[in-house]
């Protein structure tokens, strides 16, 4: 972990509640769901899958000379650091701050999952024009909070609105994850690719066993399945998101019974799965942030999804006055929100055709010739035990 990682980032509860006093500074689609504003659309539509990088953003309106928002951001499980699902949202939010007049609080809590509605309770009565909660587990305690405090807005990542001052934002993360599978299976088939056993072995660590880390692990069997019936595909549960030792160990595990490639769908705790990686001179899936390059050339391609694109464009509707809640936007691969790397530091080692396949089975999956499923509205699958 990058030396960011080591910084004290977290308050305790009660220094941060302080601060929100003081004034400082999965699921399915609800009714009201809408699409994305057209400026993000056209920013990852490279081939042969989206190539995310730096975030490109661009405000819908011009802010307001006479005003300044009054934002927190609530991380969630893992914590800043992370380099992956709270580092990437927390990239939108800085660059949020660039653009608009906000005056900005970041919240984290030594303990989110039991602390969560302490601190919603605390940002409602704080007076924020809006909360931002990257953190699922809140979801109860905020469709309880929220109708409290009508003046400010939220919203919450990874689930649909709940009320008509909530906005949800969903994430198609099973149709990058059946990419992600899809390519693990060609690869695994070809031991002609360095690091790539006899076994066509691949796994898969989930943080904590939730339909919400499911939805990945699903997408990502389905499409190794449906590339290759015979690729077996290994299954567990770090039970967190801040563990790197954690996910070394369970990596290690799944590649002594021959997996060589590993996908890691735990947050912090993934870290761990890709240092497994290169240490065992095999390959891991980075998720949520591009992070090929935490250890070039032993991680496959990371399953990029734009947490900083939902909490940029949040801020965006609440300065230019289109954010009303009670609506979730949702976000998958045609809006180039989900999606593989750019695999720059192992693209060259990956057969051309394959890569041409991954790019025609994502044109499918927009198409809808491809179905992914989604236990958040399909329940689980019986090929998913």
């Amino acid at each position: 972990m990058n030396s960011f990682a080591h910084r004290n980032h977290a308050f305790t509860i009660v220094a941060a509640l302080a601060l929100l006093v003081a004034g400082c500074s999965l699921a399915t689609a609800a009714p009201g769901s809408v699409t994305p504003r057209g400026r993000f659309l056209a920013q990852t539509d490279a081939t042969p899958v989206p190539a995310t990088g730096q975030p490109v953003f661009q405000p819908a309106c011009t802010p307001p000379a006479d005003k300044t928002f009054r934002v927190a951001l609530i991380i969630a499980q893992g914590g800043l650091g992370d380099q992956s699902y709270n580092d990437l949202a927390y990239a939108g939010f800085q660059q949020a701050q660039k653009d608009f007049p906000i005056q900005a609080q970041v919240v984290q809590s030594p303990d989110i999952v039991s602390q969560g509605q302490a601190v919603l309770q605390q940002a409602g009565q704080a007076g924020f024009d809006l909360v931002v909660d990257l953190e699922f587990s809140t979801a109860d305690a905020l469709k309880a909070v929220a109708p409290q405090y009508p003046q400010t807005q939220w919203m919450i990542v990874n689930l649909p609105s709940s009320g008509s001052n909530i906005t949800g934002y969903l994430f198609d993360e099973q149709d990058g994850s059946y990419l992600a599978g899809a390519l693990a299976a060609m690869v695994t088939a070809d031991p002609s690719i360095p690091g790539i056993n006899a076994d066509k072995t691949i796994g898969v660590i989930g943080g904590v066993k939730s339909t919400g880390i499911d939805k990945f692990i699903v997408g990502y069997k389905q499409g190794a399945q449906d590339v290759a019936k015979d690729v077996k595909v290994l299954v567990n549960y770090s039970n967190g998101f801040g563990d790197p030792a954690k996910g070394k160990e369970l990596a290690d595990a799944m590649f002594g019974q021959g997996a060589d490639i590993v996908y890691q769908v735990a947050g912090g705790t993934g870290t761990g799965v890709i240092q497994a990686a290169a240490a065992a001179d095999h390959y891991a899936i980075g998720v949520d942030t591009d992070q090929d390059a935490l250890a070039p050339g032993h991680v496959l391609t990371s399953m990029i999804k734009r947490t900083d694109y939902a909490v940029y464009d949040t801020i965006d509707r609440l300065v230019c006055g289109t954010l009303k809640g009670g609506e979730t936007v949702t976000l998958g691969l045609k809006e180039g929100a989900v999606g593989l790397s750019p695999m720059k530091f192992t693209r060259n080692l990956i057969p051309a055709e394959d890569l041409d396949r991954v790019d025609q089975l994502r044109q499918q999956i927009i198409d809808g010739t491809i179905d992914v499923w989604n236990v958040i509205d399909q329940g689980y699958p019986d090929f998913f035990q």
